[in-house]
Protein backbone atom coordinates (compact mmCIF):
# COMPACT_ATOMS: atom_id res chain seq x y z
CA UNK A 1 0.00 0.00 0.00
CA UNK A 2 1.38 3.21 -1.12
CA UNK A 3 0.90 6.47 0.61
CA UNK A 4 -0.17 9.58 -1.07
CA UNK A 5 1.84 12.40 -2.43
CA UNK A 6 -0.41 14.65 0.30
CA UNK A 7 0.20 12.45 2.79
CA UNK A 8 3.62 11.20 2.32
CA UNK A 9 4.49 15.56 2.91
CA UNK A 10 2.59 15.59 5.76
CA UNK A 11 4.50 12.57 7.41
CA UNK A 12 7.70 13.87 6.38
CA UNK A 13 6.49 17.10 8.39
CA UNK A 14 5.35 15.20 11.22
CA UNK A 15 8.24 12.42 11.40
CA UNK A 16 12.26 13.54 10.95
CA UNK A 17 14.86 11.43 10.62
CA UNK A 18 18.43 12.30 12.27
CA UNK A 19 21.27 10.80 10.61
CA UNK A 20 23.66 8.50 12.79
CA UNK A 21 27.72 8.01 13.27
CA UNK A 22 29.04 4.90 14.87
CA UNK A 23 32.67 6.62 14.54
CA UNK A 24 32.61 9.43 17.43
CA UNK A 25 34.96 8.33 19.62
CA UNK A 26 36.14 10.86 22.78
CA UNK A 27 39.35 12.29 20.42
CA UNK A 28 41.07 12.84 23.44
CA UNK A 29 44.38 13.92 21.56
CA UNK A 30 42.40 16.96 20.17
CA UNK A 31 41.38 17.72 23.48
CA UNK A 32 44.54 17.81 25.21
CA UNK A 33 46.33 19.35 22.76
CA UNK A 34 47.21 23.29 22.92
CA UNK A 35 46.67 24.52 19.95
CA UNK A 36 48.83 27.47 18.32
CA UNK A 37 47.75 29.37 15.62
CA UNK A 38 50.14 29.61 12.58
CA UNK A 39 49.37 32.76 10.37
CA UNK A 40 51.68 31.54 7.50
CA UNK A 41 50.99 27.93 7.12
CA UNK A 42 54.44 27.06 8.43
CA UNK A 43 55.78 26.27 12.09
CA UNK A 44 59.38 26.86 12.64
CA UNK A 45 61.02 24.85 15.52
CA UNK A 46 64.32 26.23 16.44
CA UNK A 47 66.16 22.94 18.36
CA UNK A 48 69.57 23.04 19.71
CA UNK A 49 71.75 20.29 18.89
CA UNK A 50 73.32 18.48 21.03
CA UNK A 51 75.56 15.24 20.93
CA UNK A 52 78.36 13.33 23.00
CA UNK A 53 81.71 12.29 20.73
CA UNK A 54 83.16 9.55 22.70
CA UNK A 55 80.74 7.79 24.35
CA UNK A 56 80.33 4.78 22.06
CA UNK A 57 76.85 5.51 20.66
CA UNK A 58 75.86 6.90 17.72
CA UNK A 59 73.25 9.79 17.82
CA UNK A 60 70.57 10.35 15.17
CA UNK A 61 68.18 13.56 14.09
CA UNK A 62 64.41 13.06 12.98
CA UNK A 63 62.27 15.17 10.96
CA UNK A 64 59.17 13.01 10.71
CA UNK A 65 59.75 9.71 9.71
CA UNK A 66 62.97 10.28 8.21
CA UNK A 67 66.08 9.59 10.19
CA UNK A 68 69.51 11.12 9.50
CA UNK A 69 72.88 10.08 11.56
CA UNK A 70 75.05 13.09 13.25
CA UNK A 71 78.14 13.30 10.91
CA UNK A 72 80.05 13.89 13.72
CA UNK A 73 79.19 11.11 15.68
CA UNK A 74 80.31 8.59 12.76
CA UNK A 75 83.86 9.49 14.49
CA UNK A 76 82.38 6.43 17.17
CA UNK A 77 83.43 4.21 14.37
CA UNK A 78 86.67 3.16 14.98
CA UNK A 79 87.40 3.24 11.14
CA UNK A 80 86.85 7.17 11.86
CA UNK A 81 87.55 7.73 14.77
CA UNK A 82 90.16 10.97 14.78
CA UNK A 83 88.51 12.03 11.76
CA UNK A 84 87.87 16.09 11.47
CA UNK A 85 86.99 16.64 8.04
CA UNK A 86 83.77 18.07 8.69
CA UNK A 87 82.53 18.19 5.21
CA UNK A 88 83.39 14.81 3.83
CA UNK A 89 81.75 13.55 7.08
CA UNK A 90 78.16 15.34 5.89
CA UNK A 91 78.79 13.36 2.53
CA UNK A 92 79.60 10.51 4.26
CA UNK A 93 75.77 10.60 6.38
CA UNK A 94 73.94 11.32 3.14
CA UNK A 95 74.93 8.32 1.65
CA UNK A 96 73.46 5.83 4.19
CA UNK A 97 69.83 4.53 3.11
CA UNK A 98 66.79 4.52 5.80
CA UNK A 99 65.37 0.90 5.37
CA UNK A 100 62.65 -0.74 8.28
CA UNK A 101 62.70 -3.91 9.34
CA UNK A 102 59.67 -5.77 11.29
CA UNK A 103 60.38 -8.16 14.44
CA UNK A 104 61.68 -11.53 13.23
CA UNK A 105 63.29 -10.07 9.98
CA UNK A 106 67.00 -11.65 8.89
CA UNK A 107 69.19 -8.12 9.02
CA UNK A 108 72.30 -9.82 8.19
CA UNK A 109 72.88 -13.67 7.68
CA UNK A 110 75.53 -15.65 8.44
CA UNK A 111 78.52 -16.71 5.99
CA UNK A 112 76.38 -14.02 3.72
CA UNK A 113 78.91 -11.35 2.36
CA UNK A 114 79.24 -8.56 4.75
CA UNK A 115 79.42 -5.52 2.21
CA UNK A 116 77.32 -3.16 4.37
CA UNK A 117 78.11 -0.81 7.33
CA UNK A 118 74.44 -1.04 9.41
CA UNK A 119 73.72 1.38 11.91
CA UNK A 120 70.90 1.33 14.71
CA UNK A 121 68.60 4.48 14.66
CA UNK A 122 65.85 3.18 16.69
CA UNK A 123 65.02 -1.02 17.93
CA UNK A 124 66.46 -3.76 19.49
CA UNK A 125 68.82 -6.36 17.07
CA UNK A 126 68.94 -9.51 18.37
CA UNK A 127 73.14 -10.95 17.72
CA UNK A 128 73.14 -14.86 16.47
CA UNK A 129 75.81 -17.15 16.38
CA UNK A 130 75.85 -20.10 14.73
CA UNK A 131 76.32 -23.31 16.47
CA UNK A 132 77.94 -26.79 15.34
CA UNK A 133 74.75 -28.04 14.39
CA UNK A 134 73.27 -25.19 12.51
CA UNK A 135 71.25 -23.81 15.66
CA UNK A 136 71.41 -20.43 17.03
CA UNK A 137 72.47 -19.23 20.22
CA UNK A 138 72.16 -15.33 21.32
CA UNK A 139 75.49 -13.78 21.74
CA UNK A 140 73.94 -10.58 22.80
CA UNK A 141 71.37 -7.64 22.11
CA UNK A 142 72.12 -4.27 20.07
CA UNK A 143 70.02 -1.34 20.13
CA UNK A 144 69.29 2.02 19.44
CA UNK A 145 72.99 3.44 18.72
CA UNK A 146 74.87 0.55 18.14
CA UNK A 147 76.18 -0.40 14.50
CA UNK A 148 77.91 -3.57 13.34
CA UNK A 149 79.76 -4.31 9.85
CA UNK A 150 81.65 -1.62 10.13
CA UNK A 151 84.92 -4.55 9.12
CA UNK A 152 82.92 -4.21 5.83
CA UNK A 153 84.38 -0.50 5.25
CA UNK A 154 88.18 -1.46 6.69
CA UNK A 155 89.47 -4.29 5.23
CA UNK A 156 88.84 -6.54 2.54
CA UNK A 157 84.76 -7.58 1.96
CA UNK A 158 84.21 -11.03 3.46
CA UNK A 159 80.84 -12.32 5.06
CA UNK A 160 79.46 -12.06 8.35
CA UNK A 161 80.06 -14.02 11.20
CA UNK A 162 77.41 -13.37 13.17
CA UNK A 163 73.26 -13.36 12.09
CA UNK A 164 71.20 -9.84 13.12
CA UNK A 165 67.48 -10.52 13.54
CA UNK A 166 65.39 -7.84 14.54
CA UNK A 167 64.22 -8.35 18.19
CA UNK A 168 61.62 -5.73 17.61
CA UNK A 169 60.70 -3.17 14.95
CA UNK A 170 63.57 -1.55 13.72
CA UNK A 171 64.78 1.67 11.99
CA UNK A 172 68.13 1.13 10.36
CA UNK A 173 70.68 3.26 8.32
CA UNK A 174 72.52 1.16 6.02
CA UNK A 175 75.86 2.34 3.90
CA UNK A 176 77.05 -0.17 1.47
CA UNK A 177 81.34 -0.53 0.61
CA UNK A 178 80.81 0.44 -2.95
CA UNK A 179 78.52 3.73 -1.78
CA UNK A 180 81.68 4.24 0.56
CA UNK A 181 83.97 3.62 -1.47
CA UNK A 182 82.63 5.95 -4.12
CA UNK A 183 82.86 8.72 -1.39
CA UNK A 184 86.83 7.92 -1.21
CA UNK A 185 87.85 8.55 -4.92
CA UNK A 186 85.93 11.89 -4.26
CA UNK A 187 87.50 13.16 -1.11
CA UNK A 188 91.56 12.94 -0.14
CA UNK A 189 91.21 13.47 3.18
CA UNK A 190 88.95 10.50 4.16
CA UNK A 191 91.14 8.53 1.61
CA UNK A 192 94.19 9.28 3.30
CA UNK A 193 93.02 8.75 6.59
CA UNK A 194 90.98 5.53 5.52
CA UNK A 195 94.60 4.05 4.25
CA UNK A 196 96.23 4.66 7.50
CA UNK A 197 93.67 3.23 9.37
CA UNK A 198 93.99 0.17 6.95
CA UNK A 199 97.65 -0.32 7.08
CA UNK A 200 98.41 -0.58 10.80
CA UNK A 201 98.81 -3.42 12.53
CA UNK A 202 96.34 -6.02 13.66
CA UNK A 203 94.84 -5.36 16.81
CA UNK A 204 94.73 -8.69 19.52
CA UNK A 205 91.59 -10.86 19.09
CA UNK A 206 89.76 -12.94 21.54
CA UNK A 207 88.80 -16.43 21.00
CA UNK A 208 85.66 -15.02 19.56
CA UNK A 209 87.81 -13.50 16.50
CA UNK A 210 87.04 -9.80 17.65
CA UNK A 211 89.16 -7.07 18.20
CA UNK A 212 90.21 -7.16 22.34
CA UNK A 213 90.15 -3.95 23.87
CA UNK A 214 93.33 -3.31 26.07
CA UNK A 215 93.38 -0.39 28.76
CA UNK A 216 96.81 0.11 30.58
CA UNK A 217 96.18 0.36 34.09
CA UNK A 218 96.76 3.95 35.92
CA UNK A 219 95.85 7.17 34.24
CA UNK A 220 98.07 6.73 31.19
CA UNK A 221 95.95 3.86 29.89
CA UNK A 222 92.11 5.67 31.51
CA UNK A 223 89.85 6.08 28.06
CA UNK A 224 89.17 9.81 27.46
CA UNK A 225 85.75 10.82 28.70
CA UNK A 226 82.82 11.88 26.59
CA UNK A 227 82.57 15.54 25.18
CA UNK A 228 79.64 16.84 24.90
CA UNK A 229 79.14 19.52 22.31
CA UNK A 230 75.85 21.94 21.81
CA UNK A 231 74.99 23.82 18.67
CA UNK A 232 71.99 24.61 16.85
CA UNK A 233 70.54 22.38 14.01
CA UNK A 234 71.04 24.17 10.95
CA UNK A 235 68.21 22.63 9.11
CA UNK A 236 65.51 23.55 11.55
CA UNK A 237 62.18 21.55 11.40
CA UNK A 238 59.15 23.29 9.56
CA UNK A 239 56.23 21.85 9.99
CA UNK A 240 53.80 22.86 7.62
CA UNK A 241 49.73 22.50 7.99
CA UNK A 242 47.99 19.39 6.32
CA UNK A 243 44.52 19.47 5.15
CA UNK A 244 41.73 17.12 4.93
CA UNK A 245 39.22 17.67 2.52
CA UNK A 246 36.16 15.47 1.88
CA UNK A 247 32.96 17.01 -0.65
CA UNK A 248 29.92 16.55 1.25
CA UNK A 249 26.71 15.67 -1.62
CA UNK A 250 23.37 16.17 -0.95
CA UNK A 251 19.72 15.95 -3.28
CA UNK A 252 18.04 18.74 -3.16
CA UNK A 253 15.13 16.20 -1.86
CA UNK A 254 16.83 15.40 0.95
CA UNK A 255 18.86 18.56 2.15
CA UNK A 256 15.19 20.25 3.47
CA UNK A 257 16.96 23.53 3.40
CA UNK A 258 13.38 25.11 4.37
CA UNK A 259 12.09 23.20 7.00
CA UNK A 260 13.28 24.31 10.70
CA UNK A 261 14.60 22.86 12.87
CA UNK A 262 15.80 19.56 11.97
CA UNK A 263 17.85 21.36 8.89
CA UNK A 264 18.61 17.67 7.21
CA UNK A 265 21.49 19.68 5.42
CA UNK A 266 23.21 20.80 9.13
CA UNK A 267 22.75 17.16 10.21
CA UNK A 268 24.45 15.39 7.06
CA UNK A 269 27.32 18.49 7.90
CA UNK A 270 27.78 17.52 11.56
CA UNK A 271 28.47 13.92 10.39
CA UNK A 272 30.88 15.11 7.96
CA UNK A 273 32.39 16.94 10.34
CA UNK A 274 32.89 14.87 13.03
CA UNK A 275 34.13 11.90 10.24
CA UNK A 276 36.71 14.76 9.25
CA UNK A 277 38.01 15.09 13.12
CA UNK A 278 38.46 11.39 12.97
CA UNK A 279 40.48 11.36 10.68
CA UNK A 280 42.21 14.09 11.55
CA UNK A 281 43.31 12.67 15.15
CA UNK A 282 44.17 9.80 13.37
CA UNK A 283 46.76 11.04 11.07
CA UNK A 284 48.19 12.81 13.90
CA UNK A 285 49.35 9.51 15.45
CA UNK A 286 49.91 7.64 12.75
CA UNK A 287 51.69 10.01 10.93
CA UNK A 288 55.26 7.73 12.46
CA UNK A 289 60.70 -4.98 25.15
CA UNK A 290 58.05 -7.32 25.15
CA UNK A 291 54.73 -8.99 27.01
CA UNK A 292 52.03 -6.53 28.34
CA UNK A 293 52.94 -3.43 29.37
CA UNK A 294 53.76 -3.50 32.99
CA UNK A 295 54.12 -0.75 36.20
CA UNK A 296 57.82 -1.17 35.50
CA UNK A 297 57.50 -0.16 31.99
CA UNK A 298 55.28 2.92 32.12
CA UNK A 299 57.71 3.88 35.24
CA UNK A 300 60.60 3.55 32.55
CA UNK A 301 58.53 5.81 29.68
CA UNK A 302 57.87 8.31 32.96
CA UNK A 303 61.81 8.52 34.07
CA UNK A 304 63.53 9.46 30.39
CA UNK A 305 61.24 12.57 30.56
CA UNK A 306 60.56 15.82 32.63
CA UNK A 307 57.14 16.73 33.53
CA UNK A 308 54.52 13.74 31.48
CA UNK A 309 50.98 14.66 31.71
CA UNK A 310 49.39 12.33 29.36
CA UNK A 311 49.36 8.82 28.66
CA UNK A 312 47.66 7.34 24.99
CA UNK A 313 47.03 4.26 24.63
CA UNK A 314 44.58 1.98 22.65
CA UNK A 315 42.01 0.87 24.91
CA UNK A 316 43.08 -2.95 24.39
CA UNK A 317 46.48 -1.98 25.96
CA UNK A 318 44.77 -0.13 28.70
CA UNK A 319 42.93 -3.00 29.44
CA UNK A 320 46.36 -5.22 29.27
CA UNK A 321 48.08 -2.83 31.50
CA UNK A 322 45.20 -3.53 33.98
CA UNK A 323 45.43 -6.97 34.25
CA UNK A 324 49.24 -7.08 34.89
CA UNK A 325 48.38 -4.00 37.97
CA UNK A 326 45.55 -6.73 39.34
CA UNK A 327 48.09 -9.40 39.24
CA UNK A 328 50.75 -6.97 41.04
CA UNK A 329 47.91 -6.53 43.23
CA UNK A 330 47.79 -2.88 42.17
CA UNK A 331 44.77 -0.57 41.90
CA UNK A 332 45.54 2.74 40.05
CA UNK A 333 43.52 6.02 40.99
CA UNK A 334 41.17 7.26 38.63
CA UNK A 335 40.44 11.06 37.75
CA UNK A 336 38.06 13.30 36.39
CA UNK A 337 38.53 15.01 32.98
CA UNK A 338 36.08 16.91 31.44
CA UNK A 339 33.03 14.94 33.23
CA UNK A 340 34.87 11.52 32.60
CA UNK A 341 36.39 9.09 35.22
CA UNK A 342 40.08 7.61 33.83
CA UNK A 343 42.66 5.95 35.18
CA UNK A 344 46.14 7.26 35.68
CA UNK A 345 49.42 5.92 36.18
CA UNK A 346 51.90 8.00 38.92
CA UNK A 347 49.10 10.57 38.77
CA UNK A 348 49.23 10.78 34.75
CA UNK A 349 46.42 10.58 32.95
CA UNK A 350 45.97 7.00 30.60
CA UNK A 351 43.65 8.68 27.95
CA UNK A 352 42.27 5.88 25.19
CA UNK A 353 43.19 6.41 21.83
CA UNK A 354 41.81 3.44 18.81
CA UNK A 355 43.36 5.58 16.46
CA UNK A 356 46.75 4.13 17.51
CA UNK A 357 46.70 0.73 16.10
CA UNK A 358 47.59 -2.59 16.82
CA UNK A 359 49.61 -5.70 14.78
CA UNK A 360 48.48 -8.50 13.19
CA UNK A 361 50.65 -9.62 16.41
CA UNK A 362 48.39 -8.12 18.77
CA UNK A 363 51.27 -5.49 19.78
CA UNK A 364 50.51 -1.84 20.16
CA UNK A 365 52.38 1.42 21.56
CA UNK A 366 51.31 3.40 24.53
CA UNK A 367 52.48 7.06 24.04
CA UNK A 368 53.41 9.68 26.81
CA UNK A 369 53.81 13.07 26.54
CA UNK A 370 53.64 16.89 27.78
CA UNK A 371 52.01 19.84 26.21
CA UNK A 372 52.56 23.19 25.33
CA UNK A 373 55.16 25.91 24.42
CA UNK A 374 56.11 26.94 27.88
CA UNK A 375 56.90 23.19 28.78
CA UNK A 376 59.01 23.03 25.13
CA UNK A 377 56.09 20.09 24.68
CA UNK A 378 53.64 19.05 22.00
CA UNK A 379 51.14 21.42 20.50
CA UNK A 380 48.65 21.28 17.71
CA UNK A 381 48.97 23.64 14.98
CA UNK A 382 46.07 25.18 12.87
CA UNK A 383 44.98 28.09 11.01
CA UNK A 384 42.19 30.40 12.17
CA UNK A 385 40.05 33.20 11.00
CA UNK A 386 39.88 31.55 6.99
CA UNK A 387 37.10 32.24 4.70
CA UNK A 388 33.58 30.19 4.71
CA UNK A 389 35.30 29.07 8.73
CA UNK A 390 32.63 27.14 10.94
CA UNK A 391 34.80 26.00 13.49
CA UNK A 392 38.17 26.44 14.65
CA UNK A 393 40.55 25.88 11.34
CA UNK A 394 37.72 24.60 9.32
CA UNK A 395 35.83 25.57 6.50
CA UNK A 396 32.70 24.83 4.19
CA UNK A 397 32.12 26.07 1.06
CA UNK A 398 29.27 25.77 -1.39
CA UNK A 399 30.47 24.01 -4.37
CA UNK A 400 27.31 23.91 -6.50
CA UNK A 401 23.98 22.70 -7.62
CA UNK A 402 24.54 19.93 -9.92
CA UNK A 403 22.34 18.90 -13.23
CA UNK A 404 21.24 15.73 -11.16
CA UNK A 405 20.29 18.37 -8.56
CA UNK A 406 23.30 17.36 -6.29
CA UNK A 407 23.86 19.99 -3.82
CA UNK A 408 28.02 19.74 -3.06
CA UNK A 409 29.90 21.16 -0.09
CA UNK A 410 33.81 21.18 0.27
CA UNK A 411 34.51 20.56 4.08
CA UNK A 412 38.50 21.57 4.85
CA UNK A 413 40.45 21.17 8.17
CA UNK A 414 43.88 22.92 8.04
CA UNK A 415 46.11 21.14 10.94
CA UNK A 416 49.72 19.91 12.01
CA UNK A 417 51.40 18.75 15.94
CA UNK A 418 54.81 20.23 16.13
CA UNK A 419 56.97 18.57 19.08
CA UNK A 420 59.42 21.67 20.29
CA UNK A 421 62.51 19.11 21.93
CA UNK A 422 62.39 15.23 21.13
CA UNK A 423 61.95 14.31 25.15
CA UNK A 424 58.39 15.69 24.80
CA UNK A 425 57.19 12.48 23.42
CA UNK A 426 57.74 9.06 24.29
CA UNK A 427 57.18 5.77 22.97
CA UNK A 428 56.58 2.37 24.22
CA UNK A 429 56.49 -0.66 21.51
CA UNK A 430 55.57 -3.79 20.88
CA UNK A 431 53.34 -3.83 24.03
CA UNK A 432 51.28 -7.21 23.84
CA UNK A 433 47.51 -6.36 24.47
CA UNK A 434 46.31 -10.06 23.64
CA UNK A 435 43.49 -11.83 25.23
CA UNK A 436 42.62 -12.34 28.73
CA UNK A 437 44.86 -15.28 30.60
Amino acid sequence: MSLSTAAARQLATVTKSVPQMQEITSRWLLKILPWVQVAGGVYRVNRRLSYAVGDGKLAFTSTGADVRVIPQELCELPLLRGFEDSNALNALADRFVQREFSRGDVIAEHGTPADQLILIAHGKVSKLDQGKYGDESLRGTLSGGAHFGSHALAASPGNWDFTFKAATKCTMLVLTRQAFEDLLSQSRTLRVHVEQFRNRPEPPQNKYGEAAIEVAAGHDGEPELPRTYVDYDLAPREYELSVAQTVLRIHTRVADLYNEPMNQTEQQLRLTIEALRERQESELINNRSFGPPTPDDLDELLSRRRKSQYFLAHPRAIAAFGRQCNKLGIYPQSIDINGNMVPTWRGVPVLPCNKIPISKANTSSILVMRTGEENQGVIGLHQTGIPDEIQPGMNVRFMGISENAIISYLVSTYYSAAVMVPDALGILEDVDVGGFE
